[in-house]
């Protein structure tokens, strides 16, 4: 994050603006919402801020002459808790930095980020709800177009919910004193179709409602302590790695779960993405290196469900496509722990997808074929013990490999001996969706030599098959013009 979002406490606090013109007018409005106590330092006042000074909103007006302006400042300063300069003089807003500065009190420069030690976002305003966005001062236009999105899409009752959510609260922790079960009971209230009749309905009512459902809750017959309620496992399929490729679903669990258990597959970005108090445990495995084995990953999952925690477990692209989804469910069922099962976009359909090759097309493939690349120990690859080369080499179909880049040459090998022919295409795609993918073109005969020249890394999928071939005129996502666009 370029900047910290925070939210400032400036009721009955002391701001000083610099400027008295439409810009500090708009930024005195705000100033004003926050209850703050406003100083303006202004040779003259816009009509507006005026009328407020007269009426008493602003609390001192100070004129000042050009070279008295930085004494003025510098006696006051240390007055204020926030300093705002909205003039279109250089001089004087370099001198309001700089003092600012000095005397280690936040400044904002109007139109000059690098004046700035705090920025103003867009602000989407349900008090007690205030939501705000930002760019960094780099786009406010996109900020302002951000909001106006943001402003369509939640109510304006929220406010009010949260002013009730707030007078509930004291009552609700000592009636729910579990931390988890209380957050389900907020979860609960707050999705259910109570949220909109508290929204609604007058403020008593609305407490009376929130009351009914909470003596629900903590009745005799509601299984209230977080043993008795029991845990869940939701098993998410993360997807290739770009965070906009998870589903409605997959991201919805990750905000509520209590812990996640996730993949080297799963990406920084989708990381992000997890509720932020919930405990994260890496169990990721690479070939020949696991930091967990199958059987503790396992164990973790049926433990802390059995906790009655709700429990993550993130994998990348999707569980059940050589994500060994199958072997954990099985562990959670023989232990009567309850799960869902949310699937992913799978390495191969995205990764195929964002090089521009379609797996299929009825020119040149009529079936698709996915392999894991992986090898045993003694060499052969999994799959029954070994994998039938024969079927995998024919004609007018693609193949996929997932986690094969380290046995490549034994790959190729294999499909050459089998009848593959040297100059079918083969494309490596290499951390397929993010802003660093990049495509590896090849043959059969070059494609080894290739990824050594461009030193292939993983994550990377093998691709093989005549569609490989059109990644060249149908490409589209340029990882270079999308990271530079953020």
């Amino acid at each position: 994050m370029d900047h910290l979002p925070i939210f400032l406490n400036l009721q009955q606090r002391r701001c000083l603006i610099v400027g008295g013109g439409a810009v500090a007018l708009r930024k005195a409005e705000l100033l004003r919402q926050a209850g703050a106590q406003i100083t303006l330092l202004a040779t003259e006042l816009h009509p507006q801020l005026l009328s407020w000074h007269e009426a008493g909103t602003i609390e001192r007006w100070l004129p000042y002459a050009a070279k008295d302006f930085a004494d003025l400042l510098n006696e006051r300063i240390n007055t204020f808790v926030l300093v705002i300069a909205a003039t279109d003089d250089a001089v004087i807003n370099q001198t309001v930095h700089d003092v600012a500065q000095a005397a280690n009190i936040p400044v904002n420069v109007v139109d000059q980020p690098a004046l700035c030690s705090f920025i103003f976002p867009s602000i989407i305003d349900r008090s007690p709800v205030i939501i705000a966005a930002s760019t960094g001062g780099r786009a406010p236009v996109l900020a302002r177009l951000l909001r106006e999105k943001l402003e369509g899409l939640i109510p304006q009752h929220y406010g009010k919910l949260a002013t009730l959510a707030g007078a509930l609260r004291a009552q609700i922790k000592q009636a729910l004193p579990d931390i988890t079960v209380r957050r389900r009971f907020w979860e609960q209230l707050l999705r259910s179709p109570y949220a909109d009749q508290l929204m609604q309905t007058n403020s008593v009512d609305a407490k009376h409602i929130a009351e009914n459902l909470l003596t629900h809750y903590t009745g005799e017959n509601h299984q209230h302590t977080a043993n008795k309620m029991g845990g869940e496992v939701y098993l998410v399929g993360a997807g290739p790695g770009d965070p906009e490729l998870l589903t409605f679903r997959a991201l919805r669990l990750m905000q509520q779960a209590d812990v996640v258990l996730y993949d080297k597959l799963v990406s920084d970005e989708v990381l992000n993405l997890v509720r932020r108090d919930a405990e994260k445990i890496f169990v990721g495995k690479t070939q020949g290196c696991h930091s967990k084995p199958q059987s503790e990953i396992n164990r973790l999952l049926v433990e802390y469900a059995q906790q009655g925690k709700r429990v993550c477990r993130l994998k990348g692209g999707d569980p059940f496509i050589f994500g060994r989804g199958g072997e954990e469910l099985q562990s959670l069922v023989a232990a009567k722990v309850r799960f869902q099962v949310v699937p992913g976009i799978t390495a191969a359909t995205a990764c195929a997808a964002y090089a521009g090759i379609p797996l299929t097309h009825r020119d040149h493939a009529q079936s698709l074929i996915f392999v894991t690349g992986h090898l045993r120990e003694d060499g052969e690859f999994i799959l029954n013990g070994s994998l039938d080369w024969q079927t995998l080499s024919k004609p007018q179909q693609t193949v996929v490999f997932y986690m094969g880049l380290k046995n490549l040459a034994q790959i190729t090998e294999q499909l050459r001996a089998h009848g593959m022919p040297d100059v079918m295409p083969i494309a490596i795609v290499e951390n397929g969706t993010r802003v660093n993918q990049r495509v590896i073109s090849g043959t059969l005969a070059n494609i080894v030599q290739q990824t050594e020249n461009n030193d292939a890394s993983q994550p990377s999928l093998i691709i093989i098959g005549e569609v490989a071939a059109l990644h060249e005129s149908l490409q589209w996502f340029v990882p270079e013009l999308i990271e530079n666009s953020v």
